[in-house]
């Protein structure tokens, strides 16, 4: 739920206030639901186990368990089996849904911003692109009150374009979002190589378009996250045939290949430490505390695999550490609660 809500809150900030049909919102929120499913299984496998053998606990269900002669390990054996067939079913939303639904999320916001390019524009914002950043002043409808915009030009300079008031239109010529109609802009093109000179041009009235491709990437080839495991295994092995291609490159798919699999399958790590942290702490208000410490585990847990991605993505940190990493720092936590919790027997 606490995905599902923040990912409706990104949706209604950006979509619903540009008075885009609902039907197209409801769609988007569909699509976005693999991915949602995918991310929280482990965190609600935690949070879900801990509660319940919480209860369990703080009810002496467990104690009466114990006097009847059984070992703590006829506990664990259900529990990781039901960890297992959790993210053996979040292994399929993520390899085979998560996908699909990217695929389709991507054709119908190309779709919205073709029919309503200002979807994309946020008033007093910065606007990230692939080759291009927009700093975008006040945004009322289709009109913007003015524009700063770095990128480079065909011809390799760096272009630093001040505009006033803006006009954003929808492009009919094929791989165009958007077109911007400027009123009093100023142009400045910097050659790197020769930093001594410079070219700087005015115009009562422009023309800029933007191509789909600054948003959305280059349609024709696919990203790690539209391929499933299978598809992305077949590429790697292609890249790495391949003489010219970048180390990073490869290691960001690499990345995306072993997170298919560590996220799902974080489910049977969380589930294994539930069973410790719930039948250490959870004596007294069981339920309570695996609430409270699910959450903070999960924290976490997800800092870990976000940093993980970020030094695997830009700094070429082997991409099968950084995706394992926090799975194992919650398996090794697991099993130093769970000897503790056998030692006191």
């Amino acid at each position: 739920m606490v995905f599902f809500v923040n990912q409706i809150l990104l949706l209604a900030e950006s979509i619903l206030k540009k008075r885009v049909p609902l039907k197209y919102v409801i769609q988007l929120i569909t699509y976005c639901l693999p991915a949602i499913i995918a991310q929280s299984s482990p965190f609600a496998t935690l949070v879900g186990f801990l509660m319940c053998l919480g209860r369990m606990m703080s009810d002496n269900e467990i104690l009466i368990f114990r006097a009847s002669g059984q070992s703590y390990h006829m506990v664990v054996k259900p529990v990781l089996v039901l960890g297992l067939a959790i993210s053996i079913g979040s292994f399929f939303v993520n390899d085979y849904l998560l996908p699909l639904s990217t695929i389709k999320y991507n054709d119908l916001y190309r779709k919205i911003l073709t029919s309503n390019p200002a979807v994309e524009l946020q008033s007093n914002s910065i606007k990230r692109m692939n080759n291009t950043i927009l700093v975008i002043g006040d945004v009322k409808g289709t009109e913007v009150s003015d524009l700063v915009i770095f990128d480079r030009g065909d011809d390799g300079k760096d272009r630093i374009i001040v505009s006033g008031p803006a006009d954003v239109t929808t492009s009919k010529e094929e791989g165009v979002l958007m077109s911007l109609s400027m009123d009093d802009s100023v142009v400045s093109f910097f050659d790197r190589d020769n930093k001594n000179t410079y070219d700087f041009l005015e115009s009562a009235h422009s023309k800029l378009n933007l191509f789909d491709s600054e948003v959305f990437g280059n349609s024709t080839v696919t990203s790690p996250r539209e391929m499933t495991s299978f598809d992305l295994g077949k590429e790697i092995k292609l890249m790495k045939s391949e003489e010219n291609i970048r180390e990073r490159t490869l290691n960001v798919y690499r990345m995306e290949f072993h997170k298919k699999f560590s996220i799902p399958f974080g489910s049977i790590f969380f589930a294994f430490l539930a069973v410790g942290l719930a039948f250490l702490f959870g004596k007294h208000n069981g339920t309570t505390i695996g609430l409270i410490l699910g959450i903070v585990i999960c924290v976490l847990y997800w800092a870990m695999m976000i940093m993980g991605q970020i030094f695997s993505s830009r700094n070429g940190v082997d991409g099968f550490w950084m995706m394992w990493l926090p799975n194992l720092v919650i398996g090794l936590g697991g099993t130093v609660f769970y000897l503790i919790l056998v030692r006191k027997k």
